[in-house]
C-alpha cells in the first residue's frame, strides 16, 4: 500500500482576528479534499503560528484547535515579524510531517493551487513555488513598485523568484538541510533558492483580502526589501567601491586641470560649482557610510547568535504556567 505524504499547511497570523474564522474553515477542506482523493494522509495538520497578536487571534487558534484535531497552534513570546513566524512554522514542522505548505491566513493566496502543488512534489519537486500570473489586484503604485524589487534583487546578484512571495511548499528534506541555516536576519524567498533540490513553479492569481487590513504598510514593505538585499548580497559595497574608484578619478583629473590653469596663469572662480561638487560628494559620502553601516549592523547582530523567534505555548501542550499549578 503506497504511503501518502502527510502535509502540514503553516499559517502565520498577527492581528487577524477579522479573518481568520472566514479562513480557518477554507484549509481544513482543502486538507480534507486532499486527502479524499489520495493525495496527502489524513494525518495532515494546519498549523497556525500567532506573531505576538494584540487581538484575539491566540485565543480563535485554541478554540479551533480544540474544535478539530487538524487544527494546531503555537504562539511566539512577542511580535518577531512575518519572516520570523513562518520560520518557526516550517521548524515546528520539519520532523513532523513529509511537506509544508506555507500561505498567509488572509485569504489573498489561491488555496487551490496547492493542489498542483502537490502533484509537483509527487513528480519529484522538493520546492514548488507559488507564483502570481498577474497583479490586478494591485494599485499601479505598489504594483510597479514590486515588480522592480525582484529586478532590482536579482541585479544586485540575490537570486529570487519574480513575483513570488512566501506561498510555497517544501519538503521536509530541504527543511532539514534548510535548517542548518542560522542567520537572524532572514529574507526566505530569497534563501530557499540557495538550498537547491529540483524545483518547479506553480502560478495562481491572487484575490483582495477577505476581511481586515494588511499588515504591510509601505514602510515595512521597503524595509523588507531592503534586508532582502543586505542579507543575500554584498553588491552594494561593491557598487560604493567602484563609485567611489569613479570619483577618485574624476578628483585627480580635475587637480591636474586646475594646476595647469593655475601655471598658466588663468584664475578659475567657481564658487557654484565648488558647492555642488561639495554637496554631491557630501551626499554619495553619507549614502555610502549608511549603506556599510547596514552591514556592519547586521554582522554584529550575527555575532550575537540570538535566537530568531521564541515559542511560548503550544496548543498541543500545556504551558509551563499550568504546569507548575498542577504540581
Amino acid at each position: 500500500m503506497e504511503v501518502k505524504p502527510v502535509l502540514w499547511i503553516v499559517i502565520p497570523c498577527y492581528n487577524e482576528e477579522q479573518v481568520l474564522p472566514m479562513t480557518a474553515p477554507l484549509f481544513l477542506k482543502k486538507i480534507n479534499d486532499l486527502s479524499d482523493v489520495g493525495k496527502i494522509s489524513p494525518n495532515s495538520r494546519i498549523l497556525f503560528v500567532n506573531d505576538g497578536s494584540k487581538d484575539k487571534t491566540w485565543q480563535i487558534i485554541t478554540d479551533l484547535a480544540n474544535s478539530d484535531e487538524h487544527y494546531l497552534g503555537i504562539c511566539q513570546s512577542r511580535n518577531r515579524g512575518h519572516q520570523a513566524a513562518v520560520l518557526a512554522g516550517l521548524m515546528e514542522a520539519k520532523d513532523k510531517c513529509d511537506i509544508t505548505i506555507s500561505i498567509d491566513c488572509d485569504g489573498q493566496d489561491d488555496i487551490n493551487a496547492m493542489d498542483a502543488m502537490v502533484d509537483e512534489y509527487l513528480n519529484g519537486c522538493e520546492i514548488v513555488y507559488g507564483v502570481r500570473s498577474k497583479r490586478v489586484t494591485d494599485t499601479w503604485f505598489k504594483r510597479t513598485t514590486a515588480e522592480g524589487f525582484y529586478k532590482v534583487m536579482n541585479a544586485l546578484g540575490a537570486e529570487v523568484v519574480f513575483n513570488h512571495a512566501d506561498y510555497r511548499l517544501v519538503s521536509s528534506l530541504v527543511l532539514q538541510h534548510f535548517a542548518d541555516y542560522e542567520e537572524v536576519n532572514i529574507f526566505l524567498r530569497g534563501m530557499f533558492p540557495l538550498v537547491g533540490f529540483k524545483s518547479t513553479s506553480v502560478y495562481y492569481e491572487r484575490a483582495e483580502r477577505m476581511a481586515g487590513e494588511s499588515h504591510y504598510p509601505l514602510r515595512k514593505m521597503l524595509g523588507l526589501a531592503f534586508d532582502g538585499i543586505t542579507s543575500l548580497s554584498i553588491k552594494p559595497v561593491s557598487m560604493i567601491t567602484g563609485i567611489g574608484l569613479l570619483f577618485s578619478c574624476i578628483g585627480i583629473l580635475t587637480a591636474v586641470w586646475a594646476v595647469i590653469r593655475a601655471l598658466m596663469g588663468h584664475t578659475v572662480v567657481g564658487w557654484t560649482s565648488t558647492i555642488c561638487i561639495i554637496c554631491l560628494l557630501g551626499g554619495i559620502q553619507l549614502v555610502s557610510l549608511g549603506v556599510i553601516g547596514q552591514y556592519v549592523g547586521k554582522t554584529y547582530l550575527e555575532s550575537k547568535h540570538r535566537p530568531r523567534y521564541i515559542i511560548s505555548e503550544r496548543t498541543w501542550e500545556p504551558t509551563q504556567r499550568h504546569w507548575i499549578e498542577e504540581k
